[in-house]
């Protein structure tokens, strides 16, 4: 039972690891946001507008902890009622995530330190997740639960994509014993939504692949069944 039990949970678990990146440095951000800390040209930005960054972390944070548990079968399985229920509250907070993302890359002034292309990443990665999410709620809507799946793991890949972007910095970081900047922070952002995709783009075409069947295996089936 323990070892049927326990790869059930790996994924879940892999996602959840991989969430409380940007869970604990939206959690970093709201205790300076509350508690006062001192202003920079870096977090200016957010104290002038404090709404916008303040929704994106708590929507991120259910987004992204509540959506890793729709990827463990047994729940989605054996607890449909769980799934469905979760479902409604991981996609309008998947939808509030995206679209203070895409409010605060369009109206909030680039750092220094930024770049213009980060800006058009950042863009592309919000307008992608919440384009996911709608065509995925659309698809339960029309009990198409193949599309759904697909188009509700490619927007929570994207949604994911701050946790991806550490271990694509840490790289960089490790060769030029500095912190990416300019362009290369923006190749750096780019690197962790694209290599999310294509994980996620990966695995749906391995499950629609047709299993390899052993030689003379289905003349044996045949035989059994009739």
């Amino acid at each position: 039972m323990r070892t049927a039990t326990r790869p059930q949970w790996r994924v879940p678990t892999g996602l959840i690891l991989l969430s409380m990146v940007p869970v604990a440095a939206g959690a970093v951000r709201l205790t300076q946001l509350a508690g006062g800390a001192t202003v920079t040209p870096k977090n200016e930005r957010f104290f002038d507008s404090p709404v916008p960054v303040v929704v994106h972390i708590i929507s991120v944070t259910v987004f992204a902890l509540l959506g890793a548990f729709q990827f463990a079968p047994r729940l989605r399985q054996h607890g449909r009622r769980w799934h469905r229920t979760a479902g409604r509250l991981v996609a309008p907070f998947g939808l509030a995530a995206s679209v203070s993302g895409l409010w605060m890359a369009l109206f909030y002034k680039i750092v220094p330190a930024d770049h213009i292309l980060t800006k058009s990443f950042r863009l592309a990665a919000g307008v992608g997740m919440a384009t996911s999410l709608v065509l995925g709620v659309n698809a339960i809507r029309s009990r198409d639960f193949e599309r759904h799946r697909s188009w509700m793991m490619r927007g929570y890949a994207l949604g994911l994509g701050a946790g991806t972007q550490v271990f694509t910095a840490l790289p960089w970081m490790l060769v030029s014993g500095e912190t990416p900047t300019g362009i290369s922070f923006a190749m750096v952002m780019g690197a962790g939504w694209v290599i999310n995709l294509v994980v996620v783009e990966w695995l749906l075409r391995r499950r629609k692949r047709p299993a390899r069947s052993e030689p003379g295996i289905l003349p044996r089936i045949s035989q059994a069944a009739s």
